[in-house]
């Protein structure tokens, strides 16, 4: 491989609701490529318009090579730092693929996966993870409401309603009132043609980040996420009114149930093709664990729990991009 510095394009934005997440966490990503000497990282906004934009001017990637007002770099590897659309549900690393652009993070198919929860849902009951117990409603389909209402009843009286391809808790709404559930399933499709039902677990929120360095897939000690109005909605993620604590080693956990949760972790990212990282989110309550879902771009912001996780195993972030970037470019 040459010795000339590497061009990274840190791509972010998009027109999803996590446009703004989006940009902090590649402001992130940006400030450790810029710490690795080899490395010439570029900062690349997908506008919620759709637009391409270098500090705010056009640009455009024609094959690979990046036109912009002032230069017009050869891209050596792109980061894409999108929370949501077309980030994580495969649309950028199809696209990448066609100009055989390496590229950071999982592949279209799994990011697809993971990115729909009803989908994700059949992969963990096809691979024999245990999970909430759900059901799903279709916009096209005839919303036969008694069959939603029996699910409702047998789980307690309290479910939450999850628009399906969404993430940070947008669309998503904690139905405990009978007369509320048909009017919150309907709200949820004005976000995804697909809305999942699922049994309230109620217990402690844990996340495992899993990561590859070395060739090899890790999984580290489980995180806490402590939120004292038990729904951790988009404000609680990432206000700085926030009145959510996080445990970067979540505290009273037994190394069985540690073992556990890391089992499934590396089971579920292996099984559904996944790459160089991804936080994956568990319940753990009395009734044992559930794998709750699979972020494949995780956020990576002050507060944000995948960063912390991986360095407190000991691995600086900025050496865990240098290696993945590294290998895929050898």
């Amino acid at each position: 491989m040459s010795t000339e510095r590497k061009n990274i394009l840190v791509l972010f934005g998009g027109g999803g609701t996590e446009h703004e997440i989006s940009a902090i966490s590649s402001k992130y990503v940006y400030d450790c490529l810029k710490k690795i000497d080899i490395f010439n990282p570029i900062l690349v906004e997908i506008t919620k318009e759709g637009h391409w934009e270098s500090e705010g001017r056009k640009s455009s990637l024609n094959g690979r090579i990046l036109k912009t007002p002032t230069e017009q770099p050869y891209i050596d590897y792109v980061i894409p730092v999108i929370h949501g659309p077309p980030g994580e549900t495969g649309e950028i690393q199809s696209f990448l693929q066609t100009l055989d652009i390496p590229y950071f993070g999982p592949g279209p198919e799994s990011s697809s996966i993971c990115f729909n929860k009803v989908t994700t849902k059949l992969w963990f009951d096809t691979l024999k993870i245990p999970n909430t117990p759900w059901i799903f409603a279709n916009k096209y389909n005839e919303l036969i409401e008694q069959e939603y209402i029996d699910f409702f009843d047998k789980n307690a009286n309290d479910v939450f309603v999850k628009a399906a391809n969404q993430g940070s808790s947008v669309g998503c709404f904690h139905v405990q009132i009978k007369e509320d559930l048909i009017p919150k399933i309907k709200e949820a499709f004005n976000y995804s043609d697909n809305v999942l039902i699922e049994r309230t677990i109620k217990g402690r929120e844990l996340e495992v980040a899993v990561y590859e360095i070395e060739g090899e897939i890790k999984a580290s000690d489980p995180g806490e996420i402590i939120c004292p109005d038990g729904f951790y909605t988009y404000e609680e993620k990432y206000s700085k009114k926030s009145h959510t604590d996080t445990e970067v080693k979540a505290q009273n956990v037994t190394q069985e149930q540690i073992d556990l949760m890391k089992s499934i972790a590396l089971k579920s990212f292996k099984s559904i093709g996944l790459r160089h990282l991804s936080r994956i989110d568990f319940f753990l309550s009395d009734d044992g664990i559930f794998l709750n879902e699979i972020n494949t771009f995780p956020g990576m912001t002050p507060i944000s729990m995948f960063p912390q996780m991986l360095e407190a195993t000991g691995l600086k972030f900025e050496e865990f991009l240098k290696n993945n970037i590294l290998k895929d470019l050898r």
